[in-house]
């Protein structure tokens, strides 16, 4: 029995890196685990969806949209929610493999 790599049968199923498919795709699992990465500290600090929703001014609706890999979230709202979680947020941006932005 002949065994596949995970980039290969994402490679076959998905599509090759660099292609629309893919780029949604690696998008759409990035959100995924930002918002499984907000509820997990949510919860550590023992706080419900409703709480952080007071602390940073939107409803309960909208953390649980954060939380469960809506696509239409804005990013002020995510950093508002790292910042009321006291979390220490750290980003880079790669335009090409030669220029880069980070924010710490």
């Amino acid at each position: 029995m002949k065994t596949y790599s995970l980039e290969e049968i994402t490679n076959k199923h998905i599509g090759k890196k660099g292609t629309p498919e893919r780029n949604q795709f690696e998008f759409e699992l990035k959100l995924e685990i930002l918002g499984e990465m907000i509820k997990k500290a949510r919860k550590e600090r023992k706080m419900t969806q409703e709480q952080l929703g007071e602390l940073i001014g939107v409803k309960k609706a909208q953390i649980s949209k954060i939380e469960n890999h809506t696509k239409d979230v804005r990013l002020s709202t995510i950093l508002r929610v790292f910042d009321a979680l006291k979390a220490d947020v750290k980003m880079r941006v790669d335009f090409d493999a030669t220029k880069q932005l980070e924010i710490v």
